[in-house]
């Protein structure tokens, strides 16, 4: 397990966004889009990625409504958190990634933009206070 990696995930039912960042530059690299079936991620695809890199928790993107309600998908990313503490046995917290999407357009040149979401949220953990639950 490497001490100051953490994995982030720009969770979505069709496709889900990956990146790795460190806790020590508080910067995160895009690393992947991963299909999603109905929201079920290939659970391989993503262990492929933990024994790789071995982070040392997990970060997911809450997708919030502008006035703080909780969207429909909310509870599914909510849903694949748990799911990735539970299989993998590191801890998970959850980030606003509120105009997540809309920043990672204005950054990508392409129209995959989930792993560049994925950075965003990721960086936005990292260069707060939060702590890892």
């Amino acid at each position: 397990m490497n001490q100051s990696m953490i994995m982030g995930f720009d969770y979505g039912t069709h496709r889900i966004g990956v990146a790795i960042g460190q806790r020590v530059t508080q910067t995160a690299s895009p690393l992947a889009i991963l299909k999603a079936r109905q929201g079920q991620p290939n659970w391989s695809e993503i262990e492929a990625l933990i024994k790789e890199w071995q982070p040392e928790a997990f970060v997911v993107g809450l997708p919030l409504h502008m006035d703080d309600e909780p969207s429909d998908l909310s509870v599914q990313a909510e849903k694949f958190a748990r799911r990735l503490t539970g299989r993998f046995n590191l801890p998970h917290t959850m980030v606003d990634e509120r105009l997540s999407s809309v920043e990672a357009k204005n950054l990508s040149a392409g129209d995959a933009i989930d792993d560049v979401a994925a950075v965003l949220i990721l960086e936005t953990y990292l260069s707060s206070d939060s702590t890892l639950t």
